[in-house]
């Protein structure tokens, strides 16, 4: 049976496909562009890149990171940067066109010119 689509991995594949994005920065990117109502907790979003990975969907390269305080010999930490794949774009494209199909259907359930608070009047 086919997966269904999780709309987190369009938005996930979206934003990377700006511009290659550790976790952390692609949380909060995803919170200020849709104006903090989509969130990705850590428990949603980092299962979700290992699975874009895993499905080559995403690449990943690791880079060490010191503080600018930090002892010239300290160990940095490491943060592991995600790229969107050939494969991802394609899948990002796949999924932008499903998303506006399924809008279209929902349109088709609408009175033309309502808004959510006539519908409770």
């Amino acid at each position: 049976m086919p997966r269904r689509a999780d709309p987190n991995e369009l938005v996930v594949l979206a934003v990377l496909a700006d511009e290659p994005l550790y976790g952390y920065a692609i949380a909060r990117r995803v919170e200020v562009r849709s104006n903090d109502r989509v969130r990705l907790t850590p428990g949603i979003l980092y299962p979700l890149l290992k699975r874009l990975e895993s499905d080559g969907l995403l690449t990943a390269t690791w880079e060490t990171v010191r503080s600018d305080r930090s002892a010239e010999n300290a160990e940095g930490r490491r943060r592991k940067w995600y790229r969107i794949s050939p494969k991802g774009r394609r899948r990002l494209a796949q999924r932008i066109d499903a998303h506006r199909e399924y809008l279209r259907a929902i349109e088709a359930f609408l009175p033309p010119g309502a808004t959510g608070t006539e519908a409770t009047a």
